[in-house]
């Protein structure tokens, strides 16, 4: 079995392969924190995927000479957590100083690119070098889609595979589909909420806003819905905070529009249907049960889909863009010109795109995985019995 080091994880790991927020039953530590746990979501499917003995950190902070000696003599490799690390205000602290000593393979397992609302992309030098030495020290680079693979390609870095994301294959089943029910047997859906915005993601973010709260209280019209936070502060001051920090939660959430007071839908919905939690498990629980999960957070609406629930993106960005395209999943503009109605996602063809591409994905993902090394639980896809596509 490998030993694996893990660069940038996001929550500490238990069970050998489930991710939870650090000290997640100590709700004061990080109240007044904002993470995304989505993050979160993407470690423990990574390790999922995995076949490993060990897990440890690797140390990118204050690394000693000891600690490189170690990791070389003592590890099989190490792999990049998935993220959306390539963009203007990434900072690597001591990586590419570890890096360039590393004699381990390094793997970049599902990376980003971040394109700005205007203008061109501008990498730093620090970004350029840590991408060119894990490029230097994989067979190839795991990216979330082809704008991420074009960008490393202006790099002169060549190596890539587009994988997506582990999230969507955490199942381990190469033959997983999304069957649409009739939509008037709809009962129980999720929101995936993102208050966090700013000018680099949204190009307007007042309509960015507008548009998320009044969906979501169309849809609470429909169905028995739930508003599920991914970390935002507010909100989960409003559902575990102290009596006078959901105070201050909720005079935050009306001051900037978001709650408007008594009687607004909005409120009532705060009450008594918003979800949040700290450990991955939990919310895939929590959403797996539902019939239907749809919003604004890439990760949220990933997990829906790894367990066979119907999603619908709304995507604002050149992240959540690339991703949709990558896996063909039915996405709506935010920032385009028609109305948001359900019923024009709602359709198995759209539906089948989805599930060829994840087909084909997964092949991606367990090549990506064999060249690089990597021992993993993927199943291989090509010795599937055949029925089982359309079952």
């Amino acid at each position: 079995m490998k030993r694996v080091l893990v660069m940038s994880p996001s929550g500490e790991v238990y069970d050998h392969d489930n991710v939870r927020w650090y000290k997640h039953t100590d709700i004061q530590r990080s109240i007044n924190h904002y993470h995304n746990i989505g993050d979160a979501f993407v470690f423990d499917s990574s390790l999922k995927l995995l076949q490993f003995s060990t897990l440890r950190d690797l140390n990118i902070r204050a690394p000693t000479d000891a600690d490189i000696d170690r990791y070389n003599a003592e590890f099989d490799y190490a792999f990049l957590r998935g993220s959306n690390y390539i963009h203007p205000k990434i900072r690597w602290e001591q990586a590419a100083h570890v890096l360039s000593r590393l004699k381990i393979p390094v793997i970049a397992f599902g990376i980003g690119a971040q394109a700005p609302v205007k203008g061109k992309l501008e990498l730093s030098d620090e970004t350029k070098r840590v991408l060119s030495l894990i490029a230097d020290r994989s067979v190839s680079l795991g990216v979330r889609g082809t704008y991420t693979a074009d960008v490393l390609w202006q790099l002169g870095i060549r190596n890539t595979r587009i994988i997506g994301c582990p999230t969507v294959f955490r199942g381990n089943d190469p033959m997983l589909r999304i069957d649409l029910p009739p939509l008037d047997q709809v009962k129980t859906a999720v929101f995936t909420l993102r208050r966090e915005v700013g000018a680099d993601y949204a190009k307007d973010v007042r309509h960015y806003l507008d548009l998320q709260r009044n969906t979501i209280l169309d849809l609470a019209q429909r169905f028995d819905l739930h508003v599920m936070a991914q970390g935002e502060v507010e909100e989960k001051k409003v559902l575990w905070g102290t009596p006078a920090q959901r105070e201050e939660a909720i005079a935050h959430l009306r001051k900037h529009g978001w709650l408007k007071g008594q009687g607004d839908p909005m409120e009532a919905l705060y009450a008594s249907r918003l979800y949040y939690s700290d450990v991955v498990a939990e919310i895939e629980r929590f959403v797996a049960a539902r019939d239907l999960v749809l919003g604004y957070r890439l990760h949220g609406n990933l997990m829906a889909l790894a367990n066979r629930v119907p999603s619908v993106y709304f995507t604002y960005d050149s992240r959540t863009v690339e991703f949709a395209e990558t896996l063909s999943i039915p996405s709506f503009d935010v920032f385009g010109d028609k109305p948001f109605r359900l019923e024009d996602y709602w359709d198995q063809s759209l539906f089948e795109r989805f599930n060829r591409a994840y087909y084909q994905r997964w092949r991606e993902m367990r090549l990506f995985l064999d060249e690089n090394g990597v021992a993993h639980k993927m199943v291989d896809e090509t010795v599937s019995l055949p029925k089982r596509m359309v079952a």
